[in-house]
């Protein structure tokens, strides 16, 4: 009986043995495999080895036993803040920057500006076709290393800012969602007639302080353009056509020389029209340039005109100062003088012109009545 003790317990302790054997075989292999290299398919940038990885993913020997396990999905990037109570956004803004790095699929706005970022490669958004506000501006982006897609999938998207770059030609092509579009600061050379092609929704435009010197008739086709700013530029003429839904047009500080006749009819919204700071003259404004009753405040200071233009019994804020008017015509402003027959101006500006004040007509304060303020 004792020996039968002794042979059960050695057999117990020869297949313990056994056991540990095989999970000392299977812990190896274990660790062997966790040595495999984390695959990030979202990472369409090459790094520098002297550069840190985008996402804190360390870099390992090849994966040798079989297919890689999937990548965990990632929150938010390293680089960037995203707020638990404003999940939708995120913000890349003011890190030196170099690159876009990868946006989860259920951001709304994203937030890339004042870095170095030079390039916005292929596919950086597809992953996130859901965008609403891509910020870029205040970044060294230029023409050559924008995508020619990276912005079509983004069906949703509505502002895009692009200002503060050095583009050199109008990036597309670009959403038909898309209602800002932000591309001043840049050195734009002009404009092509499809170059907005398709923009339908777009209500604010700006153009400002690039070297623009043609825009030829691409605003046509902007139907719902409210603001068009283009101020800034080396623009000699006006643009061929303005939307009929436009209410602001700055064109200050250009070249212009020459408005046609009757060219603000086709706009009946416009409320606000800038030209101070350009070329004309009375020889390059037709009788009914700026005849338009629906114009509340016109800028023609610092120009070259010699007399006031003829303006609408509507307009309300009017500047002229800064020219070379010397007369005052009081049919400028009133075609007919009497009691039921005045303009509704309330500023006029005429100082730093070669008019004085003894020049006004005995019947300015009829037509000019509600006028609170007329600088000579």
């Amino acid at each position: 009986m004792q020996w039968t003790s002794i042979l059960l317990l050695a057999g117990l302790c020869s297949l313990t043995q056994g056991q540990y054997d095989e999970d000392n075989h299977w812990w190896i292999q274990y660790l062997r495999n966790q040595q495999s290299t984390y695959y990030d398919p979202y990472d369409p940038y090459p790094y520098e080895p002297s550069e840190p990885y985008p996402y804190g993913v360390e870099e390992g020997p090849s994966y040798a036993y079989g297919a890689p396990p999937p990548p965990e999905p990632r929150d938010c990037p390293q680089e960037c803040d995203c707020p638990p109570n404003f999940p939708t956004a995120m913000y890349c803004d003011n890190r030196n920057l170099k690159y876009l790095p990868f946006v989860p699929s259920r951001m709304k706005y994203v937030y890339f500006q004042n870095n170095q970022i030079s390039a916005i490669q292929e596919g950086v958004f597809d992953n996130a076709t859901g965008l609403l506000w891509i910020a870029l501006h205040g970044n060294q982006i230029t023409s050559d290393k924008i995508g020619r897609k990276v912005f079509s999938r983004l069906r949703q998207l509505e502002r895009l800012y692009l200002d503060h770059n050095n583009l050199t030609r109008m990036p597309g092509p670009l959403p038909r969602s898309l209602r800002e579009l932000h591309l001043d600061h840049n050195q734009i050379s002009r404009v092509p007639n499809n170059a907005l092609e398709g923009l339908e929704n777009l209500t604010a435009l700006y153009l400002h302080h690039n070297e623009i010197q043609e825009v030829g008739s691409s605003m046509r086709g902007l139907r719902s353009l409210i603001l068009l700013d283009l101020s800034y530029n080396h623009l000699r003429r006006v643009p061929d056509g303005l939307p009929s839904a436009l209410e602001q047009l700055y064109l200050e500080h250009n070249n212009v020389y020459t408005v046609p006749d009757s060219y603000f009819r086709g706009s009946p919204k416009l409320l606000y029209v800038r030209l101070s700071h350009n070329s004309l003259t009375n020889n390059g404004l037709a009788t009914n340039t700026f005849n338009s009753s629906s114009i509340l405040e016109l800028d023609l200071s610092y120009n070259q005109l010699q007399k006031i233009p003829p303006v609408n019994t509507n307009l309300e804020n009017l500047y002229l100062q800064g020219n070379r008017i010397n007369e005052f015509s009081i049919s400028s402003f009133c075609t007919v003088v009497d009691v039921m027959n005045f303009s509704k101006l309330q500023v006029l500006r005429l100082d730093g012109n070669e008019i004085k004040r003894s020049a006004m007509p005995v019947d300015a304060p009829l037509c000019l009545r509600l006028a609170s303020l007329i600088e000579i």
